[in-house]
């Protein structure tokens, strides 16, 4: 079986491409990225196959090709299509709901990730912390020890 290395680059920068983009807060450029991780999958599972031109049922097994990797294929654009009209259903709604498509950051998700302590730093203790509870700017101290300048960091955002 030889496998062109075209192929495998271009698959590794389908899939590249389109972790970028799903890491992107637009809804439009997230489908994107989507499409692009559908269309690397199918040219994996299309390397996968085998040698081309072999019959997937035949007389001689040593000639035959693995026909399960294109039943895969065949599954996996099925599903790219529908979770890509889902996609586009979500991104319509938002429009017509906010007139954009960027995803908004959650101010709850963000206190909650402040609160859960780290596992290398629940020992530590701030340097700006006094013993009665208050920072070195003589504000009160919050749970997570940090001052009131990183709350802020997403109203800034904004």
């Amino acid at each position: 079986m030889t496998i062109s290395l075209v192929l495998v680059i271009a698959m590794a920068v389908l899939f590249a491409s389109g972790v970028y983009l799903l890491l992107e807060r637009s809804l439009t450029r997230m489908l994107l990225g989507f499409l692009l991780l559908g269309n690397a999958v199918n040219l994996l599972l299309l390397i996968m196959t085998g040698a081309a031109g072999r019959p997937p049922i035949g007389d001689d097994p040593a000639g035959m090709t693995d026909p399960l990797p294109q039943a895969f294929g065949l599954t996996a654009i099925v599903i790219t299509f529908a979770v890509s009209a889902f996609l586009l259903a979500l991104i319509y709604r938002s429009w017509n709901l906010s007139r954009r498509d960027e995803v908004d950051l959650d101010e709850e998700d963000v206190a909650i990730g402040r609160l859960r302590p780290d596992d290398d730093d629940a020992d530590d203790v701030d340097a700006d912390d006094d013993a009665d509870g208050d920072d070195a700017d003589g504000g009160p101290a919050d749970a997570a020890g940090d001052d009131d300048a990183d709350r802020t960091v997403g109203e800034a955002r904004r």
